[in-house]
């Protein structure tokens, strides 16, 4: 099929790139001429596994190409996505702006049958919107329908989310689109929900919320076990063998970052306000999330003593592991915290380096982690990437001013940071001083 995909964020660049390699003829549009032009050069805006490979290997075999005009893409797509931004308003309502935009652009240069898939995180009743823009804004008598196919990719692991989904979701009002969907997803093997659109639309926010307030109910649970003296882990190993309620997500720490929860859950609040309902638990989520990035600076306060003048190493920046993404990351709340109080930071990332020097400000980036632990009074772990899971114990306490980890992520077991005579602060769990 010819698919369009307008917008390459991580939503729209992994959807473009699998539905090329799944043997459609792909054209995807930013109109970031800079962005397009690094992209049919080879070089990837973004930092993802397995995402570089495949898009070599789909312009290599002319299925995938990349254009900044927007027009060319929408004469090409029989099915058009809608992969562009969806910012948070400062009242924390979701900013469509990007998308009607394009759905307005759609309407004036279509002239044939189109499919146009809103496939963006967007609140209820966006399909209707989506739906009057093309009516008001079109210049043809042409034939349309608007198909809501929400996401579910993870940062970090997007390609297998999209090749290998959980469930496929697609809302439309009528069989014609409904089977041309079914079609283009058709090689990929995933239960297939066709439902209405503004169910669909209201799926992914829901899925989203749901998985943000299992987050912060472990990390409440966190909490307890800190005052009354039990291990978050051992609770959540508990929890996790009952199939009601599974072992993912309950992992305690400082908390959900990213784009999408932060995002979706104060979106889904103001849904709900819309509707005249006070959605109290997702609230009580978004609090949860906030308080347990200020725990963890208090953690740091308490331990010192004095932060002022001390020299604090971080290792991880972007939100979790396997992206390079800093958006709403703990990390952009808890550095500039200890600084008000006069820490210096040194800071080491795997990929999130450039994208935090654009953010993150009076920060000494290193190029390594053992770079991070010199001379440094004492080191915060706040992303679970797997290089430091293998980092040498001895080494970072020879390196160290004071043997002193405060970790947030729980990626170390607290006996082996005792034998090696760390003071080793967790999140759950037991201190080792």
């Amino acid at each position: 099929m010819k698919v369009s995909v307008i917008g390459t964020g991580y939503v729209g660049l992994s959807t473009a790139t699998v539905f090329a390699e799944l043997g459609n003829n792909v054209v995807a549009a930013d109109i970031d001429k800079d962005k397009i032009d690094k992209l049919n050069s080879g070089i990837m805006p973004i930092f993802e596994p397995g995402l570089k490979e495949l898009v070599e290997r789909n312009i290599k075999e002319k299925r995938l190409s990349f254009t900044h005009d927007n027009e060319e893409a929408i004469v090409h797509g029989e099915v058009i996505f809608i992969c562009v931004g969806t910012p948070p308003k400062v009242n924390g309502e979701t900013d469509l702006k990007y998308v009607e935009a394009v759905a307005k652009e759609i309407a004036q240069t279509m002239s044939s049958y189109k499919v146009i898939v809103h496939k963006s995180t967007v609140p209820v009743e966006t399909g209707e919107k989506v739906k009057e823009i093309v009516k008001e804004n079109i210049k043809e008598n042409v034939d349309f329908d608007v198909v809501s196919n929400p996401e579910f990719l993870r940062e970090g692991t997007a390609i297998e989310d999209t090749m290998e989904p959980d469930r496929i979701v697609i809302g439309a009002d009528n069989q014609r689109p409904a089977e041309m969907m079914k079609k283009l997803y058709s090689p990929i093997k995933a239960p297939l929900i066709i439902t209405d659109i503004r169910s669909a639309e209201l799926i992914k926010h829901a899925s989203n919320s749901f998985l943000a307030t299992k987050i912060s109910f472990i990390n409440a649970i966190a909490q307890i076990c800190e005052l009354s003296g039990a291990d978050v882990e051992k609770v959540a190993e508990g929890m996790g063998y009952d199939k009601r309620i599974g072992k993912s997500f309950l992992n305690a720490g400082i908390g959900y970052g990213g784009f999408c929860f932060p995002k979706d859950v104060q979106a889904f609040i103001k849904i709900a306000e819309q509707y005249r309902y006070d959605f109290q638990m997702l609230k009580a989520t978004h609090n949860i999330n906030q308080e347990q990035k200020q725990n963890f600076v208090e953690k740091v306060k308490n331990t010192l003593k004095e932060v002022k003048d001390k020299k604090i190493g971080i290792l991880g920046l972007s939100f979790k592991p396997n992206t390079d993404d800093m958006r709403f990351a703990p990390s952009t709340f808890i550095i500039p915290e200890l600084q008000k109080q006069g820490a210096k930071i040194k800071a080491y990332d795997p990929e999130a380096t450039e994208k935090a020097k654009s953010i993150l400000n009076d920060v000494e980036f290193c190029n390594g982690p053992y770079e991070v632990c010199k001379d440094s009074d004492c080191l915060l772990v706040l992303t679970e990437w797997n290089e430091f899971k293998e980092l040498d114990l001895k080494k970072i306490k020879s390196l160290l001013k004071s043997p002193i980890m405060i970790d947030g992520r729980n990626i170390y077991n607290p006996e082996d940071l005792k034998k090696e005579g760390f003071t080793y602060i967790s999140v759950g769990r037991e201190d080792v001083v």
